[in-house]
C-alpha cells in the first residue's frame, strides 16, 4: 500500500464518522512530514453550518496542530474533489499538495474554478476513488429510499 493509499484510507475512516452522524461522508486528513497534523469530516448537519466541510474541518485542526496558518509542505486528503469554497480555502492556506479521491462532476471545483488552488500545489486525482465513490453512492441511495 502506498502513503497516499494509507493516508485516504485514514481520510475514509473520518468519512465513515460522518455517516455514522448521518452527514454527507466526506473525510480529510492533512499530513506534514509523514505525521497525521489535521483530521476532519463532513459536519454541515450537526453544526447547522454550511461552511463545516471535512476540508475546513482539517484545515482548522492542523492550523492548530502547527501554530500557523500556512500549510506549506502539507498534503491534503480528501475523498471527494473539493468544492470551490474548499479549494479557495486550500489556496489560502498554502497547501503543497492536495490528493483526492472520487470526482465531484456537480460541484467539484475543477468545473467552476480550476485556477482557486495556490500556484505551487500539486494535485493528484482517483486515489481509492471506487471506494470513495461507493461509500457517497450508498448514502445517496439509502436517503432517496421511500
Amino acid at each position: 500500500m502506498s502513503d497516499d493509499e494509507k493516508y485516504m484510507t485514514m481520510a475514509l475512516e473520518e468519512a465513515r464518522k460522518a455517516l455514522s452522524k448521518d452527514e454527507i461522508p466526506v473525510g480529510c486528513i492533512i499530513v506534514a512530514e509523514g505525521r497525521v497534523v489535521g483530521r476532519g469530516y463532513n459536519l454541515t448537519e450537526t453544526l447547522q453550518d454550511v461552511t463545516a466541510h471535512a476540508e475546513i474541518q482539517a484545515i482548522t485542526a492542523a492550523a492548530q496542530t502547527l501554530g500557523g496558518k500556512y500549510l506549506q509542505g502539507c498534503t491534503l486528503y480528501v475523498t471527494l474533489e473539493p468544492c470551490v469554497m474548499c479549494a479557495g480555502a486550500i489556496g489560502w492556506a498554502q497547501v503543497s499538495r492536495l490528493v483526492y479521491g472520487a470526482t465531484d462532476e456537480k460541484r467539484g471545483y475543477t468545473g467552476f474554478a480550476p485556477k482557486a488552488l495556490h500556484p505551487k500545489c500539486k494535485v493528484e486525482k482517483g486515489i481509492l476513488e471506487d471506494r470513495c465513490r461507493l461509500l457517497l453512492q450508498e448514502f445517496f441511495q439509502n436517503k432517496r429510499k421511500p
